[in-house]
This record gives structure tokens, C-alpha cells and sequence, in this order.
């Protein structure tokens, strides 16, 4: 999110190996597959649990159905690069899309949640012992691709911090552009989720600081924090959620280290009891350690309650890889994150999930293609928004016309009013779209929240 952007016209040369889009059949059994299993972390109450699939064998593995037994009182959560399926304490994963072929000598793994304290038993991986044994007589059954695309199951987790299922989400400007300007008490009702641009640096790595700029308050004809604060607690006497966003074109916030994670904890957690924001967006432009920022958000969580809304505003660039810092950083937080808008403009053409064509920005197909990625990778649906800009002046480059946005929000949602890409699934639970700005939307007429806004409440 930018206070003014330059347009970047750059061309992604691949997409990570991993993110094909070709569906892959149910699998035959392949001599030498092996699986093991870890926790990864435990926290009394729930754990983390990880399948590694190894083909130890010397030939190609295509494709792989793992299944497992929970014993009674511990519950499965949210899961990530795989499928589920489960019958009572038994449930399968198979393969993605994009993670189905093992070769000789090579791995994948897949990772899940669980609440209680027993661990998995009875592994068996495509029909046979997960410690390798031999195959079954008769192989799995083959499954064709489906004539319609599959829908994603609901969310495992329930979506936190009060908001509906679908969001619309819009950033408030804390300082004085061409936009018009606006108190916050003033946000069109349309908007559920408020994010406010910006919180500062300050000369201590990874601290936060947070005011009213001043010259927004000077082009109000006076506005103070006290002021500021009360509109927070009149956006919640309607319903609404308002959030501190972190960064910006201009934002020197630097989480690297320990100390810094810490500090970046602590500051937050002190500003959203000062004001009463109800979370934090990551919308830093200018690097970011995915490691130290998980550390750090982790604890503001653990400081501020489970309710803590925690957004991302990657560019779009920042979302082509899983093992990038913003992607790897929401994958690596996925049980405690709200949900992550990809600023889907200012980015000429990039590579969709299907690997086989550039598509440029402004168009459904680029918007839907690219949100694939995101949603194939192993994020929720109801961890995904779209992001767009509010018409002109917001952006240098992408705008769309909020028609536009809708049609990206029936693609995949129903796999309706799609351009020439179409998602390999459904969608039904993507969380919303967001903009920048609201202030941008209120000089444009509203007329993104205007259309997009009540969009959203006819989604599944």
C-alpha cells in the first residue's frame, strides 16, 4: 500500500516448480514410498503435526493417499498442502494439484493442526504400511479429473476477531494527500475492516509508534488523538473492526532479530490498548524477515488474546513463491492469520498459477490466476482477499473497474462470470477484497464499497 506508487513493470521468469495446476489421479501403489510423521510443536492443548512422503523406490511416484486414525478426544484443525477427506477418526490427505509427482529419491510433505494430546496411528500410505511393506493386491481406484471444478472444503478454523465471513476491507489515510480527507468516524458503512495507514518507526528497531499526523489534522480543521480514539469506539458501536497498518511505501519498520521482535510486540501490543485498534496489517514493502516477524506476531497474539485480527498487504510479487519472505511468512502463521489482501495492481504482468501465460494487470484473469497460487499453496480460502485500487489516482497501474472485482469474486467462488483462466476448484469461503483507499473510493463517488460491498453478502 503506497501514499503514491510508481508502477513496476516486471515480468516473473517461473513460478515455483511446485504450483503446477494439472489435476493428478488417485495413485497406484509405488514400491518404496515411505512416510514419516513429527510434531513440530506442542503446546499442551494442541499440536502441530508434519507428514513427510519419501520415494525411496526407482521409479516416479504419481500421486499419494495418506491416511491415519486420531485417537478419541483429539480433534484435527486446520491442514495445509494437502486434500482432506474423514470418516469419523480417520482421515485421508492426498496430493494437490501441484505436489503429486515424487521423484526417485525425493520428498513432499504436508501439515495439520490438532487439538488434544494423542498422537496419529494406523498410517498407511497409498493402501500399505507407512514404514514400507507390501503393496495390496488390488490398487487404489484412479479418479478422473472432475467435469466441474471441485469445491474446497469450509474453513477448519473459525474466522476470528468478530468479522463476517466475507470482508471488505479499506485503508483510512492518517495524513494529507490529494484524496479527500476524512475522519474516521466518517468510513462509509459498507466497509467491515478499517486498516490505518500508517504506524511509524521509531529510532529503536522493530518499535512502533502511532499518532495523528498532523497535517491530516490541519486539513480537518483539528483533529486530535483523544478525537481519533472516540471514533474507533463509534466504528465498534457499528459492528466494525479497525486495524493498524504497518509500513507503506515509506515504512523503515525492520523486524530482524530477536530484540526487534520483541520490540515490535511490545509496541503494538501498548498502541492497541491506547487506541482499541482490534489488530495489526503487515504492509511492509521494503523487506521483510518472515522468520523474526512470525516470532513477533506470535507474541503480540499471545500478549493481546486469540481475538487479535492479524492482516498482510503483500505487493504482488511478494505472493509468486511459497518460499518467499511474505509467503513463507503467512504459510509459517497460518493458525493465527486473519487474512492476507495481495495488492493486485502496480505489478505489469506476472505468471498465474497454471505456469503457462503471463496475464496482465487490470483484468480477471490476472486477478483470479494469481490468486490461485495463494489458494493451491496450502492458504484457507478465508485467509485470501483481493486487493485493488479505488479507481483514479489510487494507483499507478491495475485499476479495474469494481465490476471487475466482482467477476474475480464469482470465479472463485462459483467458477462463474471467469475470463479464459479458470481456477482448477472452487472457492466458496475466500474471504473478501480490499482496497486502497477508502479516502480514494469516497473522491471516486464510492463506487467500489457501493458495488463491491453488497457483492460480497451474496457469496456462499
Amino acid at each position: 500500500m503506497k501514499r503514491s506508487r510508481s508502477l513496476v513493470l516486471s515480468l516473473v521468469a517461473a513460478l515455483a516448480a511446485t504450483l503446477g495446476a494439472a489435476w493428478v489421479a488417485l495413485p497406484a501403489y509405488a514400491a518404496g514410498a515411505t512416510a514419516s510423521f513429527v510434531k513440530t510443536a506442542d503446546w499442551g492443548s494442541g499440536w502441530e503435526g508434519k507428514y513427510t512422503i519419501t520415494n525411496g523406490g526407482s521409479s516416479t511416484i504419481n500421486g499419494w493417499s495418506l491416511a491415519f486414525d486420531l485417537p478419541s478426544g483429539t480433534t484435527l484443525g486446520s491442514y495445509w498442502d494437502a486434500l482432506l477427506s474423514s470418516s469419523g477418526q480417520r482421515h485421508t490427505f492426498t496430493n494437490r494439484s501441484w505436489n503429486g509427482t515424487i521423484a526417485p529419491g525425493a520428498s513432499v510433505s504436508f501439515g495439520f493442526l490438532a487439538s488434544g494430546s494423542g498422537s496419529p496411528g494406523g498410517c498407511q500410505l497409498n493402501g500399505a504400511s507407512c514404514g514400507g511393506g507390501t503393496p495390496p493386491t488390488t490398487p487404489p481406484p484412479t479418479t478422473p479429473p472432475p467435469t466441474t471444478p471441485p469445491t474446497t472444503p469450509p474453513p477448519t478454523d473459525p474466522p476470528t476477531g468478530g468479522l463476517p465471513k466475507h470482508l471488505l476491507t479499506g485503508y483510512w489515510h492518517n495524513f494529507d494527500n490529494p484524496a479527500v480527507e476524512l475522519r474516521l468516524r466518517d468510513v462509509p458503512a459498507e466497509y467491515d475492516l478499517v486498516a490505518v495507514a500508517f504506524a511509524e518507526a521509531t529510532a529503536t528497531p522493530g518499535a512502533l509508534t502511532f499518532g495523528v499526523d498532523p497535517g491530516l489534522a490541519a486539513a480537518l480543521g483539528g483533529y486530535t488523538d483523544a478525537d481519533f480514539t472516540a471514533d474507533v469506539r463509534t466504528l465498534h458501536s457499528r459492528g466494525k473492526r479497525v486495524i493498524l497498518s504497518v509500513g507503506g511505501e515509506t515504512g523503515r519498520v525492520t523486524v530482524n532479530n530477536a530484540a526487534s521482535a520483541t520490540a515490535f510486540a511490545d509496541t503494538a501490543a501498548a498502541l492497541i490498548a491506547r487506541y482499541g485498534f482490534d489488530g495489526i496489517d503487515i504492509d511492509l514493502e521494503n523487506g521483510l524477515n518472515p522468520t523474526y516477524m512470525a516470532q513477533a506476531l506470535r507474541a503480540l497474539r499471545a500478549n493481546v488474546g486469540s481475538g487479535l485480527i492479524i492482516a498482510m498487504a503483500p505487493q504482488t510479487i511478494d505472493m509468486q513463491n511459497p518460499a518467499g519472505g511474505y509467503f513463507k511468512l503467512a504459510l509459517d502463521i497460518r493458525d493465527i492469520l486473519t487474512v492476507v489482501n495481495t495488492q493486485y495492481y502496480n505489478s505489469g504482468a506476472m505468471l498465474g498459477c497454471d505456469q503457462n501465460a503471463a496475464y496482465g494487470q487490470g483484468t480477471v484473469n490476472f486477478i483470479v490466476a494469481l490468486a490461485c497460487i495463494q489458494l493451491e499453496a496450502g492458504l484457507r480460502p478465508d485467509q485470501v482477499g483481493l486487493g485493488l485500487p479505488a479507481g483514479a489516482g489510487a494507483a499507478g497501474g491495475g485499476i479495474v473497474a469494481p465490476s471487475v472485482v466482482n467477476a474475480a469474486l464469482d470465479c472463485l467462488a462459483r467458477g462463474t462470470n471467469c475470463g479464459s483462466f479458470r481456477p482448477p476448484r472452487t472457492y466458496p469461503g475466500i474471504r473478501g477484497a480490499m482496497t486502497w483507499s477508502v479516502n480514494w473510493d469516497v473522491s471516486n463517488g464510492n463506487g467500489f464499497a457501493n458495488t463491491v460491498g453488497p457483492h460480497l453478502d451474496t457469496l456462499p
